[in-house]
């Protein structure tokens, strides 16, 4: 079977297969945070959190196989894109649907002992109760529906921008806390094996 790397930027689930089965040493990097990684990923990626893929954008460019990024849905592996394509990376492809896609057509996943919700989910759920609890307070308090306003100015923000900023916080919430990337590891895995 012969497969060539798309020329495309964005590949789907059954293309990520494929490259996989013709070249055994693609790389794929999942730029999730850990604890999101730690309880499901694919088998044979890396975790290198879109923090610490931008400090290192010029280590992980220089990597000759192709790369292919996952994140949960596909946002952040855009801004990882984005980073490693300014550091000089040509051969890189985002999952399109990221994990969410590469779970709902069947794909063989590792999955962690700790089950917790992806950081969007996390988000979603903090963003709606905030809502709700400040709309029913505004019959106590009226001036309380701005607290509801505010959020959906955020919400609004986030999906124009497709960067949320309250992200680096809910990470560090206590049931999400992981050991750091060792990026230095890492590189010595995605280095060694290119030989």
């Amino acid at each position: 079977m012969t497969v060539t790397i798309p020329a495309a930027d964005t590949i789907d689930t059954g293309q990520l297969r494929q490259l996989r089965e013709a070249d055994p040493l693609i790389r794929i990097l999942d730029v999730r945070e850990g604890f999101e990684f730690e309880t499901v990923h694919i088998p044979g990626s890396y975790n290198v959190p879109l923090d610490t893929l931008g400090e290192h954008a010029g280590d992980l460019a220089e990597l000759e196989h192709p790369i292919v990024l996952v994140c949960q849905s596909g946002g952040r592996a855009t801004q990882a894109h984005s980073r490693l394509t300014a550091s000089g990376k040509d051969t890189l492809h985002i999952l399109e649907g990221g994990m969410n896609s590469w779970i709902g057509s069947g794909g063989e996943v590792t999955r962690g002992e700790n089950q917790r919700w992806a950081m969007d989910r996390q988000i979603r759920l903090m963003a709606g109760t905030v809502a709700l609890g400040s709309v029913l307070l505004s019959a106590f308090v009226p001036k309380a529906k701005w607290i509801a306003a505010g959020i959906g100015a955020g919400l609004t923000y986030v999906s124009v921008t497709d960067d949320c900023p309250i992200t680096p916080f809910v990470a560090m919430l206590p049931y999400n806390r992981t050991d750091r990337c060792d990026i230095a590891g890492v590189l010595e895995d995605l280095n060694r094996e290119a030989t």
